[in-house]
């Protein structure tokens, strides 16, 4: 690709659908073809002497589909959303980040009564690590994504989509829960961020085999079982989140982050 164009060859190449192309090339036409409308038309001119089918094929779709259009009604305009929200962000997360934000103020309230609900233990301390991953969960799952099939075929669908929506899920949880854990003092931030941190990058590792979703469910069903449940029954502070563990979550964090770079390439088929 030039600074300004795609070459004609790649773009021959894509019109057959051509299957050892690169995937950063890849990648890198479709962003290109976004934002480009003379490579858009070529593309289209491409189409049409290189894979003859498939101009067919739309055609076909095309007039199939026209009258039912016509025949539609038009949908009321919906309120101006800015590029950048569709960029980082899915309406399904709006009402996730919601919960998660009120299940924190319920451990901070818990937390400041003094009510007995975890048999002594801080809520805050139970609950922080693994809030983030049900946002992320949410944020990547095809049940309630409706725009799951459309968000998939675009060209940042794989990893940098996946990371841009775990970043927002983080820029609004994180200070909530900094300013929780500050308010209550049950514990220094340390403590809950780092676990909180390495659950998250474990999830995206293991997402490149199971799925987000499944893997930051499997992740939160562990940790209430084998360190919340515990904790609720003795009323004391969990041993993984003592702070002589902290090395073992810093260590949990680097290998996700490794995996994540070494599997860059598996979310695009996620």
């Amino acid at each position: 690709m030039s600074a300004e164009h795609a070459s004609m060859r790649l773009i021959d190449d894509y019109a057959r659908g051509d299957t050892t192309m690169a995937a950063d090339t890849l990648w890198a036409l479709e962003a290109h073809l976004e934002t480009c409308a003379t490579c858009r038309g070529r593309l289209s001119a491409a189409v049409a002497t290189e894979a003859p089918g498939i101009a067919t094929l739309l055609d076909t779709v095309r007039a199939g589909l026209e009258p039912q259009l016509d025949a539609a009604v038009r949908a009321p305009s919906r309120r101006y959303r800015p590029r950048w929200v569709s960029a980082w962000l899915t309406p399904v997360m709006a009402p996730w980040l919601a919960m998660t934000v009120a299940v924190t103020l319920l451990a901070l309230l818990l937390d400041t009564t003094g009510a007995p609900v975890f048999g002594g233990a801080s809520p805050m301390v139970l609950v922080a690590p693994v809030l983030p991953l049900c946002v992320v969960a949410a944020s990547w799952s095809r049940a309630l994504d409706p725009a799951h099939e459309l968000t998939a075929s675009t060209a940042r669908a794989g990893l940098p989509l996946l990371l841009r929506r775990t970043t927002a899920v983080l820029a609004v949880v994180v200070p909530v829960l900094l300013v929780a854990g500050w308010l209550t003092g049950a514990m220094t931030a340390a403590q809950w961020l780092l676990p909180s941190l390495a659950f998250t990058s474990t999830a995206l590792a293991l997402g490149s085999v199971v799925g987000v979703t499944r893997a930051a469910a499997a992740l939160v069903a562990t940790w209430g079982v084998v360190i919340a449940a515990p904790a609720w029954t003795t009323g004391r502070v969990p041993l993984a989140l003592q702070p002589d563990q902290l090395p073992l979550w810093g260590l949990l964090l680097a290998l996700g982050i490794g995996s994540v770079i070494a599997r860059r390439d598996a979310y695009s088929a996620l």
